[in-house]
């Protein structure tokens, strides 16, 4: 048997079926919350970091940078650890290091561990793309397709539920509280996905491709370094521009590399068929779209009354208006299932990016309000709870099973450079277009304006990518699952040659 080939080991403990699905589902989905509250949950000290972290301004942003840092290598790492070892016990050792890191913030002030423990919270951000693919292995299929857009809506919910809870306590107990509380949250998960979630028997073959994951994590960093910190150190700087042509050399030279391999990091060759490729193009627009709203009405919502626009609220107050929305993803999420088994998950995918257009232009009247701002949020993570749920299935149908977690994994990493490049340019714009308020400049409402115009552009250009998918997903290769059922396509009319342990 080829390397490529998947291998089925015996599961660890009796099959899903005869366990609770819905607690499977549900301590999955916690995790992937859990998770994602810990992008979130720094927000709220953001404005007296460099006081807390007796370090200047831009030295205290590496307390933000290296979590998105940290989660984009751990990514695409983990998701090929767990298609060699284990999917659920990569999840959990994930969630043990997430934990690990906010014990360690906890218990400083200083910003060299602060960051340390940053990025290792960042490492937690695999626990998604390791679920969604434990679902697929292990979940009964009419299940599967409901399972998959509640486990997606896990970054709506948990972005709805981090900003106020962390504003709240970081408002009226100490906030090294906000660390403990995610350490406490972070392992109670751990051991509950140990218990509940039983072990995927899909194995690949092959071993870990160490070259590989270095040359690639090098590669993100340059990248990622240069989005992230294009702004402060200027986009024609030395640095800048270093990094990114290291960013462009490296990745090549990892490139050739990994096509030369049996058993790759990262299967470039599957990565580049026409449904893959596109549906992580989409993941990366549609993250753009999906990050720069999470920018731009905050700062809507508290920049003061007195600039004429701006809606004079506090922190609490505009997590609260906000939280509505990322509610939403999960509640949306049965019908986002329901679409994709009638019409396939193409058709979800161009309903959530027309959601999201359209939420971007309504923007455009209704950011004058708090309640016309929550609207407006509202309808744009129902876009994406649409578009989310849709590309698991697209990447799923288009892989062997034992690439399924490493291909989950890439597209989370394509949705992450989308939001990072969505901050930058933000980032780019409002500080281009400003107003001067007392001794400081603050964002315009032209500013303002032009975001939501690039979101909605954005947004239709995912549209178009969304269009030039194939019409029905395609099983790609010999170790290839059956199409996902409950997304919509027929039974595969050729036997799997996957071998069974």
């Amino acid at each position: 048997m080829s390397s490529s080939q998947s291998v089925i080991a015996p599961a660890a403990g009796p099959p899903v079926a005869a366990r609770s699905t819905r607690a499977v589902v549900t301590t999955l989905a916690g995790a992937g919350v859990i998770v994602t509250i810990m992008g979130t949950v720094i927000v709220p000290l953001i404005p007296s970091l460099p006081t807390l972290l007796h370090t200047s301004t831009a030295d205290a942003s590496w307390a933000i940078t290296a979590t998105l840092l940290a989660g984009a290598v751990a990514m695409p790492v983990a998701g090929r650890l767990g298609d060699l070892h284990g999917k659920r016990r990569v999840l959990v050792a994930s969630t043990w290091i997430m934990v690990a890191g906010s014990v360690l913030c906890a218990l400083t002030s200083s910003l060299a561990p602060v960051a340390a423990g940053r990025a290792l919270q960042g490492v937690g951000m695999a626990a998604v793309p390791l679920g969604i693919s434990i679902m697929r292995d292990v979940l009964p299929p009419a299940r599967l397709g409901a399972a998959i857009a509640v486990m997606s809506s896990s970054f709506g919910v948990g972005g709805a539920l981090g900003l106020p809870v962390s504003a709240l306590i970081a408002q009226s107990m100490s906030w090294h509280a906000l660390f403990w509380m995610c350490a406490g949250a972070g392992a109670v998960f751990a051991i509950l996905v140990r218990i509940v979630v039983p072990e995927s028997p899909v194995r690949a073959g092959g071993r870990f491709d160490v070259l590989g994951a270095v040359g690639l994590s090098g590669g993100l960093l340059a990248l990622l370094l240069a989005i992230t910190k294009g702004s402060a150190w200027g986009w024609g700087s030395a640095p800048t521009l270093s990094l990114l042509a290291a960013a462009v050399i490296v990745l090549g030279l990892w490139g050739l590399f990994e096509t030369r391999l049996d058993a790759p990091l990262v299967d470039l060759r599957a990565t580049a068929r026409r449904q893959v490729l596109l549906t992580n193009l989409a993941g990366l627009v549609v993250g753009f779209s999906m990050y720069a709203i999470a920018i731009v009405t905050p700062q809507v919502l508290q920049l003061p009354a007195a600039t004429g626009y701006g809606l004079d609220q506090s922190m609490l107050a505009a997590g609260l208006w906000m939280a509505p929305g990322g509610l939403a993803m999960m509640a949306i999420a049965p019908f986002t299932a329901r679409l994709t088994a009638a019409r396939g998950p193409k058709a979800t995918l161009l309903v959530g990016t027309g959601v999201i257009a359209l939420a971007y232009v309504a923007g455009l009247g209704l950011i004058g309000s708090p309640a016309g701002v929550m609207l407006f949020a509202l309808l744009n993570n129902c876009g994406v709870a649409f578009a989310y749920a849709s590309m698991p299935a697209l990447i799923m149908s288009a892989v062997p099973l034992s690439q399924g977690a490493s291909a989950n994994a890439l597209n989370s990493l394509s949705r992450s450079i989308g939001m990072s490049t969505a901050s930058a340019v933000v980032a780019v714009v409002l500080a281009h277009f400003t107003v001067p308020l007392g001794a400081a400049a603050v964002p315009s409402l032209t500013g303002i304006r032009v975001c939501l115009i690039l979101g909605a552009v954005v947004a239709g250009v995912a549209g178009l990518v969304a269009l030039a998918l194939p019409g029905r997903p395609r099983v790609a290769g010999p170790a290839s699952a059956a199409p996902l059922a409950g997304v919509g396509e027929p039974a595969p009319s050729t036997p799997s040659t996957t071998a069974t342990a």
